[in-house]
Formats: structure tokens, sequence, C-alpha cells
């Protein structure tokens, strides 16, 4: 049976755009931790959210922190644990919203994720792969404990691949983030499923994989300039769409207690012209997607009504023209080495704003 046939999913025309989206089966997360954005969400029908370095250094830039930023200078911490303190809290306020949706449904949902230091995979560090394995496996573990609904991201680098398996034997919730190309999602998911079994975790397992969508339409409109109009911008649609068939036939399969889901990221459009949820849309019906505020605005602000297509491939030739024409080898590793300098940089901008304010 198709999700569009699902007898839950007529959605009214008189439903609030961000409800016919829930109707779907989409989870609506938020892609912020901003406390007000949060609050207003959660309202809305948003059931869990997610951090970054990005986020945070907007939220203390807009100075509304500045006190607790005093207060913790005041303690003699450095501006590296005032950076961690501050994101610490935020995320903790969060997961308060999202509690009750973390224990109504058992611990399937109401998640908020914590982002490890991207430093660690910073080249002009001195650490090798273990010892940035072995980074990931301790902060991991310290920052996800006494924090039931805290959901750790580690991104899909070889180091960071490297420590699911511990982590996830652990018990440690993973949210597998900058995740590009198939390879990279099933690299993910056999490690942490490899480990948990034997670790019993078969009850407690939960694991999501955020795949980054409109950075790769980005990605083909520069690099592969030679797709027709109806392929060019159905890329990451596409790339998006296969990893969530595999996953859910993956995991369909093996009979955990949670849901073990797709987490739809990057789905803010960038390219001027096309409708904000452009990929909202073509994502709705099932998993996870973490929208950028902005874009649940605009959601919110349409008269749209949304339907289940996660599972609608376009055409057979346009998804030939795709596989002809795009390298997603080379794809991969483009966009990882562009992903993990836009998670280190505002990580030393926000160390930097820090220091400027305790200045």
């Amino acid at each position: 049976m198709s999700l569009a046939s699902h007898p839950a999913l007529a959605a009214s025309v008189s439903m609030h755009p961000l409800e016919s989206l829930i109707s779907t089966g989409t989870r609506l997360w938020l892609d912020s931790i901003d406390p007000e954005l949060v609050r207003t969400f959660a309202r809305l029908g948003a059931t869990g959210a997610t951090s970054n370095p990005v986020i945070v250094s907007d939220l203390i830039a807009t100075g509304r922190f500045d006190g607790e930023l005093n207060r913790l200078a005041s303690q003699g911490l450095s501006d590296d644990q005032i950076a961690w303190q501050l994101t610490d809290q935020l995320v903790t306020a969060a997961e308060q919203v999202f509690l009750p949706v973390f224990r109504a449904t058992g611990g399937n949902d109401g998640y908020v994720s914590f982002e490890l230091d991207p430093l660690i995979e910073d080249d002009a560090g001195d650490l090798d792969h273990e010892q940035r394995v072995a980074r990931y496996v301790e902060l991991g573990q310290s920052w996800s404990a006494d924090h039931p609904n805290r959901m750790i991201k580690v991104p899909a680098t070889p180091a960071g691949l490297a420590a699911l398996g511990p982590l996830a034997a652990a018990g440690v919730p993973l949210n597998v983030t900058l995740v590009f190309s198939l390879r990279q999602y099933e690299a993910a998911r056999n490690a942490i499923h490899d480990a948990a079994l034997p670790a019993g975790r078969r009850e407690s397992l939960k694991s999501v994989y955020s795949i980054f969508v409109s950075r790769i339409d980005q990605y083909t409109e520069k690099q592969v300039p030679q797709l027709s109009p109806d392929a060019q911008g159905m890329v990451g649609i596409v790339n998006a769409q296969r990893i969530w068939a595999a996953n859910r036939g993956f995991w369909s399969a093996r009979k955990f207690r949670h849901d073990q889901q797709i987490v739809f990221a990057s789905t803010g459009t960038k390219k001027p012209g096309e409708i904000p949820w452009k990929y909202v849309a073509a994502l709705a019906g099932s998993d996870i997607q973490t929208n950028p505020p902005a874009t649940n605005q605009a959601v919110a602000d349409s008269s749209e009504s949304f339907l289940p297509r996660v599972d609608q491939l376009p055409a057979a030739t346009i998804l030939d023209e795709i596989d002809t024409q795009v390298d997603f080898a080379r794809m991969e590793r483009e966009l990882m080495l562009e992903g993990i300098e836009k998670f280190c940089t505002p990580q030393r901008k926000l160390l930097a704003l820090v220091a400027e304010k305790r200045r």
C-alpha cells in the first residue's frame, strides 16, 4: 500500500498548513533551539528540535543571553567552556518542552539533538583518526548522560562512523548528520545495528539519519549544469527518497521497538523563485523533517494542503538521467569537505563571539 492510500491521511483544506503536513505522517522537528521559537512551534505541532554551532552563535549574537554569559565568565570558565555550557543550557531548555512528547511516545519521539564539537574534524588540529573516534565516544556519552530525550549528533565522517558502534552499544540516542549518499547511510546504519544487537539494545535503540537535501541541488546546479530542467533541482529529492526507502525496508524487517528514521535536513530552498516549501512538499508523508524556522513560517502562512509524496519517485527518464550524469561518489566527497568546514567555521565564530562579549 502506498503512503498516499493511508486512510488517516485525508487532509482537509480547512486544516492549518502545518497540521496538514503532520497529518501526512511527517514528524516536524524545528531546526532551532531558540526558546521562543521552540515554544511557538511546539504549540503548532513540532515534536522535537535540533541544534548546531550556527544556531547557537546566532542566538548569542542577539544579546539575549549576555546575562548568562557574564555569569559563566564570572566563574572563571574559558571561552570554550562558556560556549558549551550555554549550548547545554539551551538544549536542556528545549528538552523540557518536548519531554511530554518523549514520555507519551515511550521514547520514540520528543528529542532535541546536541551536536558534538565540530573541531574534532578540524584538519588544523592535532588529532589522528583513533583520537577523533575516542573523542566522539567520550563526548557523546558525557553530554547524553542524565538527558533521556537528548540525541547526540555525530557526522558521517570516517571517525564519526567508527564511533557510532560504541555509542549505540552504550545506549546513546544518535542522530547521524552530514549524510549525502546511500553509501554513508548504509555504513552508519550497519555500524549502529551491528553494535546494538549484541549489546541487547533492541528495546531501547533510537537512531535517526539526517539526509541533507538542498545542498545537493546547489551542488548539481554548479557541478552538473548539463542536467535537463526536469532533472535539475530534483537530485536532492531523489537521493533522499531512495535512502528513505532503503531505511524503511531495512528496519521494518528487524522489529526494533522504536522507529529508526530518516531526518530530511537542509529543507530550506536556496534558489530564488522556488516555492519555500518545495522540499517540504516533496518529502511529506513519513519520518522527520527538521525545517528551518523561516521555512516552517512560510508553510504556516501559506494555504497549502499537503499530501504524502515521499514514496513517489519522478519518471524513469529523469531517474536515468540523474544516474547517468551525477557522480555520487564525487558529490559525497566534495559536499563532505564543504560540510565539515561549514560546521568548523561557525564553531570558531562562536568561540570568537564569546571572547568578544567577555571583553
